[in-house]
């Protein structure tokens, strides 16, 4: 908690000395149309992702063992993902963003924010010393991640949509694979087949891929309709 109120308070004063801006500016001062966004992205996301983990159980033949509810556990897991959802946001795609899409342009910012955020993952993953197929995986993959979001923060002025992506994806994932601290919250793999060579290439890449893709075709299709329109950004 304290790691993530060092980040605010940096947020804050490089928005007003750099940019002259409140740290409104990012919509993260919490509002009903704000809250809605991330309910909103939160249930996509998750949406996006049991079809994912859906194919994957059809793909692989995956048998899954449900699990107690263990409501306590569950919560927590919500805390911690929230948390750290909302920090990797204030980083990736905050103040930091916000000032480099004034001062290069959005394009630029967006593209900078997806290639360092695919970086960061390769120390978080802890496979800097991997292969080089490894390295570039996880970078076109958390990367391209990085981009929709980073693209969604710019398009509808807000954090709280892809905050809502961001937590719907790590939480509902954690329902159903190992992940440090929760993990298996709700399922438990029992076992799957594997696929090898160029099957296995194939199949990472659409499961890498088809939940940002999925995402980015439903943010365009929102932007078209007046759930953004009237966005909230207080500018002073």
């Amino acid at each position: 908690m304290l790691g993530l109120l060092i980040i605010l308070v940096i947020s804050w004063a490089l928005l007003r000395f750099v940019e002259k801006k409140n740290i409104d500016v990012l919509g993260i001062i919490p509002s009903l149309n704000r809250l809605s966004q991330l309910v909103l992205g939160f249930l996509i996301i998750t949406l996006i992702t049991l079809i994912n983990i859906y194919v994957e159980t059809q793909v692989l033949n995956v048998s899954w063992k449900s699990k107690a509810i263990d409501y306590a556990m569950f919560l927590n897991a919500f805390i911690y993902h929230l948390k750290s959802a909302l920090t990797e946001d204030l980083i990736f795609r905050g103040a930091m963003l916000y000032v480099l899409i004034q001062r290069i342009g959005a394009v630029k910012a967006i593209w900078l924010s997806a290639i360092v955020f695919g970086v960061y993952h390769w120390f978080s993953y802890g496979i800097i010393e991997g292969r080089l197929i490894l390295l570039a995986y996880v970078l076109v993959v958390t990367g391209f991640t990085g981009y929709v979001w980073a693209y969604t923060f710019y398009k509808t002025k807000s954090i709280m949509t892809g905050l809502g992506f961001h937590l719907g994806v790590n939480l509902i994932n954690a329902c159903f694979f190992e992940s440090q601290p929760y993990g298996e919250i709700l399922f438990q793999k029992v076992s799957s087949i594997d696929v090898n060579d160029w099957n296995w290439l194939f199949f990472n890449l659409f499961k890498g891929l088809f939940p940002s893709i999925a995402t980015l075709v439903c943010l365009k299709f929102l932007l078209k309709t007046k759930l953004y329109s009237q966005t909230e950004n207080t500018q002073s």
